[in-house]
């Protein structure tokens, strides 16, 4: 257990003097390795190596990728015009086209950055025109903008299946369950907000207008058919759907759009080599990190102390719950992923969690992180999007958060809703 306290108190110490946490992590783990160790240095460059050799790991870059080419192919204004049309007649009407859009969205990108910087800005410009106060229509699109790091195809989800070694296609199914059971409550808040309020304007429902736009959005609406389909039949496996993703929203955004032009394309991708060299560069960071928590004997002595704590699964799962939020308000949630997962899941598993259970429930965990102080992205994205202070940014996603967290709450309780729906079209 020395070396992993020694490894695990270098990284706190270099993140809390402003290390990035790749650099952090890694130092963390040649430092351990150097002063407390018998085993070689080249162990680190090998298991970093090891930990990118790896068919699965290029899905990464290619969803990041296809999210990117939809933002800015034109995407968002479909589906945007899709949602209203679908529910901007219900009490409360926009506020439910910003749940709807984002979970739209959610299910083309994948990244919740690229949600509210793009559905987002649009959705509170349109909430705002209409009345309803500037903070509510930051905080609900906000929110929603967490959905896409639970709705497939969550680039979250795949890190955490894949450092798991969960079925990713599985995983992507098992979390569009609780992604639409979180929206449709966030929808009910909402009508009873406007209701109360007196706030909303509704759109009266035309069924020539639904067509129009359903048919308009057609192309991007195929996107993330294409994506998961074949994934989900088996005909293809998630990287190979990824790239085949790509490929189609570079065609439908250039040739049927026209928001794009060929010319475009090598800007977007150089831009997200960076955000995918990123998150890359924490994933093989944490390789000899957890090969050291593996050989000091962490994951089977935090498997033995939780399980000391109680035999009952659902008291472990909600001490987990509290200890999770808490890292992810501190961390980024793909570091907590790629560190957490190989400590945490034999515990989980010796009192009787599915470890499909665990990856989304881990996911939807940490992502309470991205929209809550103090390194949310999301908030801050948030913040630059409107020009909003952000403790009233805060205050108003009180509610929302609060909406998140009972759900979560029921999933505990009854893991069922999200493990038995994938197990009856896996047939596992």
């Amino acid at each position: 257990m020395v070396m992993s306290i020694t490894l695990l108190v270098v990284f706190l110490l270099l993140m809390f003097l402003g290390v990035p946490i790749a650099i952090s992590l890694g130092a963390a783990s040649v430092f351990t390795i150097v002063t407390m160790s018998s085993l070689p240095l080249s162990m680190a460059a090998q298991s970093m190596f090891t930990s990118m050799n790896s068919f699965i790991m290029v899905a990464v870059p290619l969803f990041i990728l296809c999210g990117s080419l939809m933002d800015e192919g034109g995407v968002a204004d479909k589906i945007y015009d899709l949602a209203e049309s679908m529910v901007g007649w219900i009490f409360g009407g926009l506020g439910h086209v910003s749940v709807v859009v984002n979970m739209l969205f959610a299910g083309m990108s994948g990244s919740s950055v690229a949600a509210i910087a793009s559905i987002g800005k649009m959705s509170i410009n349109a909430l705002e025109k209409k009345g309803y106060p500037k903070d509510y229509a930051t905080a609900i699109n906000l929110s929603g903008s967490m959905l896409a790091s639970v709705i497939p195809p969550s680039i979250l989800m795949i890190n955490a299946a894949a450092t798991a070694n969960v079925s990713i296609g599985q995983a992507l199914l098992a979390g569009l369950i609780p992604g639409i059971i979180i929206g449709l409550i966030f929808m009910v808040y909402n009508y009873f907000y406007c209701k109360k309020h007196k706030i909303g304007d509704r759109t009266p429902f035309e069924g020539k207008r639904l067509g129009k736009a359903f048919v308009s959005a057609i192309p991007a609406l195929l996107t993330p058919v294409i994506l998961l389909g074949g994934v989900y039949t088996g005909f293809y496996t998630p990287t190979e759907g990824a790239a085949i993703a790509v490929v189609y929203t570079i065609l439908v955004s250039v040739y049927v759009y026209k928001n794009l032009k060929w010319r475009d394309i090598p800007r977007i991708i150089c831009k997200n080599a960076r955000s995918t060299g990123t998150i890359l560069f924490v994933a093989i960071a944490a390789k000899p990190a957890s090969l050291i928590f593996e050989l000091d004997g962490l994951p089977s002595a935090v498997a033995n102390m939780i399980t000391g704590i109680s035999d009952n699964r659902i008291v472990i799962m909600f001490v987990l719950y509290l200890f999770l939020i808490c890292v992810g308000m501190f961390m980024d949630a793909t570091a907590a992923i790629f560190i957490l997962v190989p400590i945490l899941l034999p515990a989980v598993q010796a009192v009787g969690v599915s470890p499909l259970f665990f990856v989304v429930f881990l996911v939807i965990t940490l992502s309470f992180g991205l929209i809550t102080p103090p390194v949310g992205v999301c908030l801050y994205a948030a913040q630059n999007v409107t020009g909003l202070e952000l403790e009233k940014i805060i205050k108003a996603s009180v509610p929302w958060i609060i909406l998140i967290a009972v759900a979560l709450c029921i999933f505990i309780v009854f893991p069922s809703i999200i493990t038995v729906p994938v197990g009856l079209i896996f047939g596992t």
